[in-house]
């Protein structure tokens, strides 16, 4: 059996499918930021003495680490109308993946807290440093330096996970893709122009976040181990 390959008619689409990337660029960069905020907040409340909040973003992390990524899309589009709160497939979208990668980062940054030595703490508090204070330059610096490698692989892989979102309609590449190939008929080219799309997606990522790295950590730059 032979197969003629003709990536003629899905490239014709190439204004929706460059839309699509965008889509998927606006919901992974804003799940990255609103869910490191939240992880960040849950993996510092988890530590921190009020008892009934750390229990509280336990209960979260777990919830949501031992979920379906799909369910908690569902839960999210469908329970919000049913509250009558009616908002656009892009908002539940990017609403679900924040609650998802929250729970992701709020664990990879608890590992990175506690990996600070105790002996730096106890010299901060000999200093005379406030909890705030103890929190913003001696704790959460080192701690999100040391694993930012894991948190950059964790937002690509919700930027490749965000295609589950084309089961709520969100416009992103998944969704544009099966349009496409439902009307063209070309349904391996117009996949494997999608896997590229998302390969050069990733590789864009990676870039910024080496980008960020380099400003952000200077350390690492001297050190010659930036992502």
């Amino acid at each position: 059996m032979r197969y003629d390959f003709d990536f003629s008619a899905p490239l014709a689409y190439w204004p929706e499918l460059l839309a699509a990337a965008g889509t998927t660029l606006g919901l992974s960069l804003a799940a990255t930021v609103f869910g490191f905020l939240l992880g960040v907040f849950c993996a510092i409340a988890g530590k921190g003495r009020v008892a009934w909040l750390a229990r509280l973003t336990t209960f979260y992390v777990e919830t949501i680490r031992n979920t379906p990524l799909l369910v908690q899309i569902f839960i999210v589009y469908f329970g919000l109308a049913t509250v009558g709160l009616k908002v656009d497939a892009f908002t539940a979208a990017t609403a679900a993946l924040v609650i998802n990668v929250g729970a992701y980062t709020s664990e990879i940054v608890r590992a990175g807290i506690e990996s600070i030595p105790k002996g730096q703490l106890e010299a901060a508090e000999c200093l005379g440093l406030t909890r705030r204070q103890l929190l913003t330059h001696v704790v959460l610096p080192p701690a999100i330096e040391r694993v930012y490698p894991a948190l950059t692989s964790q937002y690509v892989l919700l930027m490749l996970a965000s295609s589950i979102t084309s089961q709520i309609s969100t416009e992103e590449l998944t969704a544009v893709a099966n349009r496409i190939q439902s009307e063209t008929f070309r349904s391996v080219e117009t996949y494997l122009l999608v896997a590229a799309a998302y390969l050069v997606l990733s590789l864009v990522m990676r870039l910024v976040f080496w980008c960020a790295s380099y400003v952000a950590f200077p350390r690492r730059r001297r050190l010659g181990t930036t992502v």
